[in-house]
């Protein structure tokens, strides 16, 4: 199996964290890490310094974000030494929106772990992440909920399409994650394109085919 690290990325309140979760409860050889494992650090960090508690605030974004991002990311580019798939549940929005940023990463797999990329990107329509919002009852939720349209506009929900390359078929991965059945359709197809299931069906296919040709060539 190809080494792969992968990302699973949407806005809030997506599905994102569930998603991930399953993935990791269906792929074998997989290592799971979660950037929310980080937060107890930052609160410290937001303790000493002084400042509010806030992860959407001034302080967070020039002092704690970037951080928590390289930490996690260097977490699991070490654990690829150790087994073939790693997946981070982290939002990654703004990064997998930057052309820059996902070439150079993909780049450093490539090269010094020979490993690809895999970026799946949660869909769920606004109506569905506003209305699990509202059921999920978080107190981090309480500002978004209270100027909704203010927080939609400023979010980016659309497609990262550009991250899509020909013939890289983990380049994009969308996962839908509006109603059950969508899930479900969704897990199928992503759990066997990240375990190579069609690749490995189709090579023991050529196999069997090329050791009939050879029983018929001798008969």
């Amino acid at each position: 199996m190809e080494k792969k690290l992968i990302i699973v990325s949407a806005p809030p309140a997506s599905g994102k964290t569930f998603v991930s979760m399953k993935l990791a409860e269906h792929l074998r050889h997989v290592v799971y890490l979660d950037k929310d494992a980080l937060v107890p650090l930052s609160n410290v960090a937001f303790m000493v310094a002084n400042e509010p508690n806030d992860r959407e605030g001034p302080f967070f974004e020039k002092y704690l974000r970037d951080v928590e991002y390289q930490v996690i990311l260097n977490m699991a580019l070490d654990a690829l030494k150790y087994d073939d798939i790693v997946l981070i549940n982290a939002p990654f929005t703004k990064e997998v929106h930057d052309p820059n940023y996902i070439k150079a990463l993909r780049k450093e797999l490539k090269d010094t772990y020979d490993a690809h990329l895999a970026v799946i990107w949660v869909l769920c329509d606004i109506e569905v992440v506003h209305q699990r919002m509202i059921e999920r009852n978080s107190p981090r939720d309480t500002f978004k909920l209270a100027d909704w349209d203010k927080f939609v506009k400023s979010q980016n929900f659309s497609v990262p399409t550009n991250l899509k390359i020909r013939g890289d078929p983990y380049s994009l991965i969308l996962f839908d994650n509006n109603d059950d059945q969508k899930f479900a359709e969704s897990m199928k197809r992503v759990v066997a394109l990240l375990e190579e299931k069609k690749v490995l069906r189709r090579k023991r296919n050529n196999r069997s085919i090329r050791r009939f040709s050879k029983q018929n060539n001798q008969s």
